[in-house]
């Protein structure tokens, strides 16, 4: 479970980046978290995991006491999460195999349980047949469920994903969100960030909005969400809208983000507006996910692939550094 009791976070320089926010998320919900440019998204996730504490009020996770948690503790609570980013942090020298495994690796798992483990989560993402290959041979959506795999990994209770479709095409999106739906299935808590909108709208699921550090709206009903200027369409999934409405819908989000260098949110939160959803229906399966057959699909994998104990030597790779990192309180993940 996740509890916000009446957190405050002010910075340094002044910036109140949340005020008095409560909050409870049970397990196994799914909730997307949306609000504008500096609302207070940011701030919300890194006090869940721990990178910035409140100035006042109480966060538990998982039963961990966010705010009298000692530093060398911070590990433990993040090996309870997994952590999706949208810019993959991916470790380019390694393969997709190594990618996922580090994750175990860097908590002593044993090689055995890695390579039982690995091969299944890749299946389970549609990439198993990518598993010899390193990221810069991957597409963006390829990347990012490599990075969806390695969070999945530690079987972690909770899954945190910041904007994990900003760097993907609107079809790799809606599959990369609808493979967090089946996840979230399974029995896995999501939390998840989001500038787009007509995502939150097609799977209809527990929203969350931000606005200004504070909790505007809280709702299931994702089709009655508020009407800002970041959520200019009506409807519970819209079509493609016309070229007149695109140009007005430019001009507004230009005026959102007036003053800001921002490009880059710019253009994912006009996508997330424009996106024609209206063909995709709600009982749709994501082409990448399927429940298989543990044993059988780890013996095709090691067939196919030649793995062997020598692929898997913890002497060919130094994981000192990261587990020193780790110790001390870094990102693990």
């Amino acid at each position: 479970m996740i509890e916000f009791k009446n957190v405050s976070k002010t910075y340094d320089n002044g910036t109140k980046a949340l005020k008095n926010v409560n909050l409870k998320i049970e397990d196994g919900e799914f909730v997307f978290v949306v609000g504008s440019s500096g609302a207070g998204k940011s701030t919300f996730l890194k006090i869940m995991m721990r990178e910035q504490v409140p100035n006042s009020g109480t966060v538990t996770i998982n039963g961990f006491n966010l705010n009298t948690m000692k530093k060398k503790d911070i590990p433990m609570l993040r090996r309870t999460m997994g952590i999706v980013f949208q810019d993959f942090r991916l470790i380019p020298t390694m393969t997709v195999f190594d990618n996922v495994a580090f994750a175990m690796r860097v908590i002593g798992t044993k090689e055995k349980e890695i390579r039982k483990r690995v091969p299944y989560v890749l299946s389970l993402v549609g990439l198993a047949s990518k598993a010899r290959q390193l990221p810069t041979q991957l597409s963006g959506g390829e990347q990012q469920r490599v990075a969806l795999a390695r969070a999945l990994v530690n079987n972690a209770g909770i899954l945190i994903a910041d904007e994990p479709t900003g760097n993907v095409d609107p079809e790799m999106s809606y599959e990369i969100v609808d493979l967090l739906n089946h996840i979230n299935a399974n029995g896995t808590t999501v939390v998840m960030v989001t500038h787009e909108h007509n995502l939150v709208r097609h799977f209809h699921h527990r929203v969350v909005t931000i606005e200004e550090g504070e909790i505007v709206s809280d709702t299931k009903a994702t089709e009655a969400l508020p009407q800002n200027v970041l959520d200019a369409r009506e409807g519970t999934v819209a079509p493609a809208p016309s070229q007149d409405t695109v140009s007005e819908l430019e001009r507004k989000v230009e005026e959102a983000f007036a003053n800001q260098d921002t490009a880059p949110e710019k253009e994912t939160v006009l996508k997330s507006l424009t996106t024609d959803m209206s063909s995709i229906p709600e009982n749709h399966t994501s082409s990448f996910f399927y429940q298989p057959n543990e044993d059988k699909e780890l013996e095709e994998f090691m067939q196919n692939y030649g793995l062997s104990d020598d692929d898997f030597a913890e002497d060919d790779i130094d994981y000192s550094a990261y587990l020193d990192n780790a110790d001390n309180g870094g990102d693990a993940q």
